[in-house]
């Protein structure tokens, strides 16, 4: 046969017709290949956005933690200023800027109305002249003795403030001596 348009090919060529078909077939697959592009164009499309955003949230957390840190920082000063405001020497140096004196030596009142110790008046001048004694009213009180309850024992007297030692008036009467000076 002679090779018209309308013939068809024996051999090798009608073998790699059927194989190969061309025409209408092309057409049926475009709209796969459409699809696969797509799929792989939208697959990159959200790994870069999902990167961006770890990268954001990353960015963030940097940001956070050096915060962290200058608030860290900054604490730490504010605690070191509290701390040495509250040092022994920096407290006395306030107080004797109010007018605050040294308290004598303080008084101590039994759970039984005695006084145990010999109150003194609180003076300005750094070395504090005694006043007159208070004589302790029970000479037999065993000063090794612990009272039973010893919330009822004053406590030493802060600086600036009196020395206790007002008296019981169930117990035996004391005679009271001012501890601090008046206003």
């Amino acid at each position: 046969m002679t090779g018209t348009a309308g013939q068809q090919t024996k051999g090798p060529a009608a073998r790699l017709a059927r194989l190969m078909p061309s025409g209408p077939s092309t057409a049926a697959r475009t709209p796969f290949v459409l699809l696969v592009v797509l799929l792989l164009a939208g697959g990159l499309i959200s790994l870069l956005l999902l990167n961006s955003a770890l990268n954001e949230d990353s960015f963030k957390l940097s940001r956070l933690e050096r915060r962290t840190t200058e608030l860290t920082d900054e604490q730490q000063a504010l605690q070191h200023d509290v701390d040495r405001d509250f040092e022994p020497d920096a407290l006395e140096r306030r107080a004797r800027q109010l007018g605050m004196v040294p308290g004598g030596s303080p008084a101590f009142l039994d759970p039984d109305g005695t006084v145990r110790g010999v109150p003194e008046r609180a003076t300005a001048d750094p070395s504090p002249v005694p006043a007159a004694p208070a004589p302790e009213t029970s000479p037999s009180a065993d000063p090794s003795a612990s009272p039973a309850d010893p919330s009822a024992t004053a406590s030493p007297a802060a600086p600036g403030t009196a020395s206790p030692t007002g008296t019981d008036p169930a117990a035996t009467p004391v005679p009271s001596t001012p501890t601090s000076p008046g206003r």
